[in-house]
């Protein structure tokens, strides 16, 4: 899930280079999105693990 996060985020910050700004502004949400999900994942993940 981080993997997919951190490639959503290159292709955010190639896209913002190059002048694309709808598709840096989607592939960032994106970024975010896949980023928080990852942390949801871990926490539950963490806590599973300590009981």
């Amino acid at each position: 899930m981080l993997h997919y996060a951190l490639i959503f985020l290159m292709i955010a910050i190639v896209a913002a280079v190059f002048g694309f700004a709808g598709i840096a502004g989607a592939a960032a949400g994106m970024a975010k999105i896949l980023c928080v999900v990852f942390l949801i994942f871990a926490v539950i993940a963490f806590v599973r693990r300590t009981q």
